[in-house]
């Protein structure tokens, strides 16, 4: 889908310039999302040739975040965005190093698999809760990369906060995992990572909602980074003049 907000500056080359940016961010995004998804699916269901795949192809996601970051300096030297183009341009330079670390962030879940010990792997029930939680990360990640190619500062804030609702799935599993702990110390190995795992979802969950707060600093020009629930609400639904 093409990036509709884009379009109407004096220079259809510079238009060219921000509409390639946007497309290459989305691009990184979807790669990213692929990861993943990749990544979930390796350690729930021990694909180890899968995780691996996900740890060789990691470079795919760093080599978008240099050739984005090169795209922006180069429009900020020779363009010298003001106003909105100017917010978009700095929105990217930020969405890219958040996407980057959720692209770390899947290695390191493909890694716990390749790390795992001989007899250490996760019972069902456990695998099922990381699934679970997995997947309300990745439909976050999605949709906040939407929210974004629609410049839609409202769907951005519906999604940022779906981040509460993985908060409580890592406290859950978190919290079982201490409880299994205490009552079979043979069991520390599981449980560890099962930590590392939930903990790898839960910052990917964090990044995300960094990503919609990008994106309401972009239509709305206001730094969220801090604001309440409250707050946000106010500004999204205040009009720019």
């Amino acid at each position: 889908m093409p990036y509709t907000k884009i379009g109407g500056h004096y220079s259809q080359a510079f238009d060219a310039e921000l509409q390639r940016v946007v497309d290459r961010l989305l691009q990184m995004t979807e790669l990213t999302q692929q990861q993943l998804s990749d990544a979930l699916a390796a350690f729930v269901n021990a694909d180890y040739d899968l995780a691996e795949q996900v740890v060789t192809s990691d470079h795919k996601v760093n080599n978008f975040e240099v050739d984005i970051d090169e795209l922006c300096v180069d429009i900020l030297a020779r363009r010298q965005p003001a106003a909105s183009d100017l917010r978009l341009v700095l929105a990217i330079l930020k969405s890219i190093n958040d996407i980057e670390r959720i692209g770390d962030r899947a290695k390191r879940l493909a890694k716990t698999l390749l790390e795992q010990k001989e007899n250490t792997r996760p019972n069902q029930a456990q695998l099922n809760d990381i699934d679970m939680m997995g997947h309300r990360v990745l439909q976050m990640l999605q949709r906040a990369s939407a929210s974004f190619e629609r410049m839609d500062a409202t769907a951005a804030l519906a999604v940022l906060r779906e981040d509460k609702a993985i908060d409580q799935d890592y406290d859950r599993i978190v919290s079982q995992s201490i409880k299994t702990m205490s009552d079979d110390s043979s069991q520390v190995g599981v449980n560890m990572q099962l930590f590392i795992v939930a903990r790898a979802l839960e910052r990917i969950g964090d990044h995300s909602r960094n990503v919609c707060q990008h994106v309401i600093f972009m239509c709305k020009g206001h730094n969220v980074a801090h604001f309440s629930d409250a707050e946000l609400q106010q500004i999204v639904d205040t009009k720019r003049n």
